[in-house]
């Protein structure tokens, strides 16, 4: 039987591994953004820096939902020729 690897932030240990189950906890923290917010809250954000951290986020998540949609319209199998008759 397949046992999930964690719950809820919870890591099994397996074997008595400590480093690999600190390093997947790791893993897993830095995946849910704890270690960046920890970062930011250490000490006083500026407006103007949480301003352009905002807008950093905001146009990197809009530059790559764009991206996406092109790579999907490219990596369509059954379009139509945009240059007929060229090949």
């Amino acid at each position: 039987m397949r046992h999930a690897s964690f719950i809820a932030r919870t890591v099994l240990v397996k074997n008595g591994s400590v480093d690999e189950a600190m390093g997947l906890l790791n893993n897993i923290m830095s995946r849910d953004g704890f270690f960046e917010q920890f970062r930011r809250t250490r000490c006083y954000e500026k407006p103007f820096e949480m301003r352009r951290r905002v807008n950093y986020t905001k146009c990197k998540s809009i530059y790559n939902e764009e991206m996406s949609r092109r790579l999907s319209f490219l990596m369509r199998v059954n379009r139509t020729d945009p240059y007929p008759g060229s090949s």
